[in-house]
């Protein structure tokens, strides 16, 4: 798993590429708590070259978003490929955290908000 940040306007993109395990999971956990700890508390998954996702990346998100929500921002997804999205669905995420199409969807949502 490779993982860039970028800030687009007070929103940290955490682009995501390959496959999200137990083994690695951790790792993205740390990258979401990062920009948190730091203040920028509204965050970007862009998860368009995230190819599987297991339960141990669902555990990264909900902690994500939890953190990011009791600091008084949001976790968005962007563009999960259909796998991804598929798994999203079924374990219940996407009633949980807000996915869209594409980065530029989900960064658009931050500033409509604001």
């Amino acid at each position: 798993m490779e993982l860039t940040n970028s800030e687009h306007g007070g929103v940290t993109v955490i682009a995501v590429k390959g496959s999200i395990d137990s083994l690695n999971a951790d790792q993205l956990t740390r990258a979401f708590a990062r920009p948190v700890a730091q203040g920028q508390v509204m965050l970007v998954a862009d998860f368009a070259a995230v190819t599987y996702t297991s339960s141990a990346g669902l555990r990264s998100l909900l902690a994500a978003v939890k953190d990011c929500r009791q600091h008084g921002g949001d976790l968005r997804i962007a563009a999960p490929q259909a796998q991804v999205q598929r798994v999203l669905s079924i374990s219940g995420f996407a009633g949980i955290i807000q996915i869209f199409a594409d980065r530029e969807a989900a960064l658009d949502s931050f500033r409509a908000a604001a």
